[in-house]
């Protein structure tokens, strides 16, 4: 066969041509993945009832929840994990192959259920239900290298300038930031005031709700109207409260001599967190961490590359002293296998050329079975009986 090969090269070289196109095709047509996922899918719900303890969470929050949600379509399990700041986190686990998109609107139906039990604060902060990745693909630091910004900065930043453009990248099946949360305009009661005004906490939330909210004005001269009326005026009243300043003037109450209680005389406010749980650092300095998580079956690689062009992009408008880095890059593994995937190839096809020109002792010859030996010769056994030994050629 060789013989045949090497007296006619045009047919030869024809036909690794067309052996090297088939193996093109074939490439493009590979799995991403070469083992099928064993994990359960999971899909989680968020609750959040704000100044409850875990025991409160756990009788009105996840109770409730969990009798609707258990039983629904191929689930295999579910846990519950609550906490002293008030959030509710289920985390509910299907049977390996289950369609996710499948399991969390079953899930979301069921949990749609469990809303006429839940408080109405929790209702109000909202239920959210969305498909679970465990673990992140990358990992992305906002943060300030002369410390100009603190970590509430770089945090709100992030979720007003970054997140929303991640969500919407390719590839991307979720965003969430760790150690940090939004901004929150926080009250620090002060008890002994509380007791000599003679006031609840309730009391103090009810006045906060009522005077920190949007209330539609109407307008004037809508139809009917008078005749010769020609314009009608929308009515602005008084929008949500911003400063500290604004929340300081709520009315509370007015005390026995009839001076008006406000919010100010009992307690210290100041915009800060929603919460101080956690917090995120990267070499020493504050910073918001951004988790990004891969949508199941997408390329890891190409979503990876998507995220950090996104994320160049957006540097463009960084205010000053704010840079990026990132932490985690699951994708490094992968692309370095690659890399010696391909350095392997290539050592493999230099020992093989010059083992057959060994052989051949000609480098015309030795690119004619070159082309048949390296893609459709499998095991080809190779005897040197000058040298005396033998050397088996493996196909690339």
């Amino acid at each position: 066969m060789s013989e045949f090969f090497i007296r006619r090269p045009i047919f030869a070289i024809v036909i690794s041509i067309l052996t090297v196109l088939l193996g093109l095709i074939v490439l493009f047509g590979i799995p991403v993945s070469q083992y099928p996922d064993i994990t359960p899918p999971m899909v989680q719900i968020n609750a959040m009832y704000s100044g409850a303890n875990a025991v409160n969470v756990e009788q009105a929050v996840s109770t409730p929840i969990e009798q609707q949600v258990n039983g629904v379509e191929d689930m295999l399990y579910m846990r519950s994990i609550n906490a002293g700041d008030g959030t509710a986190n289920i985390q509910v686990s299907f049977n390996v192959g289950t369609d996710l998109d499948k399991a969390n609107m079953l899930t979301q139906n069921k949990v749609s259920q469990a809303n006429p039990f839940l408080p109405p604060e929790v209702l109000n902060m909202g239920v959210t239900v969305k498909k679970s990745l465990t673990f992140p693909l990358l990992l992305v630091s906002l943060y300030s290298p002369n410390n100009s910004y603190d970590k509430d900065f770089l945090v709100n930043y992030a979720y007003i300038n970054a997140v929303d453009d991640l969500k919407r990248t390719e590839g991307v099946g979720d965003v969430s930031i760790l150690g940090g949360t939004q901004y929150g305009m926080r009250f620090w009661l002060k008890p002994e005031k509380l007791a000599a005004y003679n006031l609840t906490i309730q009391e103090v939330m009810a006045a906060v709700k009522s005077q920190n909210a949007i209330q539609p004005g109407g307008t004037f001269g809508g139809e009917p109207s008078a005749p010769g009326t020609q314009y009608t005026y929308a009515a602005q009243l008084q929008s949500r409260l911003v400063t500290e300043e604004q929340f300081g003037d709520i009315f509370i109450k007015s005390d026995a001599n009839g001076a008006l209680v406000r919010l100010k005389d009992v307690a210290r406010i100041e915009l800060g967190s929603e919460n101080y749980l956690s917090s995120s650092r990267l070499n020493g300095n504050p910073s918001a961490l951004i988790a990004i998580y891969q949508i199941p079956g997408s390329n890891g690689l190409a979503v990876a590359e998507a995220v950090r062009e996104k994320m160049a992009k957006l540097q463009e408008s960084f205010p000053a002293d704010m840079d990026i880095a990132y932490p985690l890059d699951t994708t490094l593994a992968v692309q370095a296998g690659i890399d010696e995937i391909f350095h392997t190839l290539l050592e493999a096809l230099v020992l093989v050329i010059l083992v057959v020109f060994l052989f051949l002792q000609n480098w015309r010859a030795t690119l004619i079975p070159l082309l048949t030996v390296p893609v459709s010769l499998i095991g080809t056994f190779i005897f040197f009986p000058m040298l005396g030994f033998s050397v088996n050629v493996l196909s690339l």
